[in-house]
């Protein structure tokens, strides 16, 4: 599942900032509501990670460590939190990989379309 940027309207996947107190897994298929509408787990172990550059509300850019986790989705949402905001799209990795901005997880994707092969 992609999903477009708030701003600029660049295809990403659902993630989020770390949180104090919140299982990584459990933060990861919040997002995927919050962002996407997608309910369901998340598997507690990565799938893996790639680096991105984040731009702060300062303007600051930071690069960023993401790590993506594997959600089994069991439902869509009617209405979730930032519907209306965002585009979604099902894509093969193959596909996504093309159609991400961010090089990091456009290397990411393909190579999970590799290792489904």
């Amino acid at each position: 599942m992609l999903i477009t940027t708030r701003g600029r309207g660049h295809w990403v996947i659902p993630k989020g900032w770390a949180e104090k107190g919140v299982a990584p897994h459990d933060l990861a298929a919040r997002e995927a509501y919050e962002e996407a509408g997608l309910l369901g787990r998340a598997q507690e172990e990565p799938l893996g990670v790639y680096c991105s550059r984040k731009r702060l509300p300062n303007g600051r850019r930071v690069t960023c460590q993401v790590e993506v986790y594997a959600l089994a989705v069991e439902a869509r949402a009617e209405d979730w939190p930032e519907r209306g905001q965002r585009r979604k799209r099902w894509v093969p990795a193959e596909e996504a990989a093309e159609l991400v901005f961010d090089p990091g997880l456009a290397d990411f994707l393909q190579g999970l379309r590799l290792t489904a092969v």
